[in-house]
């Protein structure tokens, strides 16, 4: 699986953590983050949690008031991408205790650490949440 961005998007549209792992200027960065941010917000709650941007595919989770948005390949599994939000998200759970929106604000640098744990490149480097945070 090879992740082009995830972004951390609050319910108001407030992106709160955001990572790109392919070469993609500012400009575009904040192009894609609005329209990427815009299109999950939009999108009624029955919905399945995946859909295209462009040649990206979009997949997204809600944990309490905040989105984990990831943009993936086209070929790539989304229930495999689904499952390393999730495993993020404990991460950050065992992490912070019970993570929450004001957490990442704070301690965004934190948040980051352990995104680039979890991720080299936009590959997964290690899923072990222990080891991980051992680190």
């Amino acid at each position: 699986m090879t992740m082009n961005f995830l972004l951390l998007v609050s319910r108001q549209g407030k992106v709160r953590l955001a990572k790109f792992y392919n070469a993609t200027e500012p400009k575009e960065q904040a192009r894609v983050k609005r329209q990427v941010t815009a299109m999950v917000l939009l999108r009624p709650l029955k919905n399945c949690n995946f859909c295209d941007y462009g040649e990206i595919r979009v997949v997204y989770k809600r944990y309490a008031s905040l989105y984990f948005i990831m943009g993936i390949d086209q070929g790539d599994n989304e229930l495999l991408a689904l499952e390393t939000i999730h495993c993020y998200v404990e991460a950050l759970d065992r992490f912070f205790g019970n993570v929450c929106e004001l957490d990442l604000i704070f301690n965004f640098h934190k948040a980051y650490f352990i995104l680039d744990e979890f991720f080299i490149g936009g590959h997964i480097q290690e899923t072990s949440k222990r080891e991980i945070l051992r680190r």
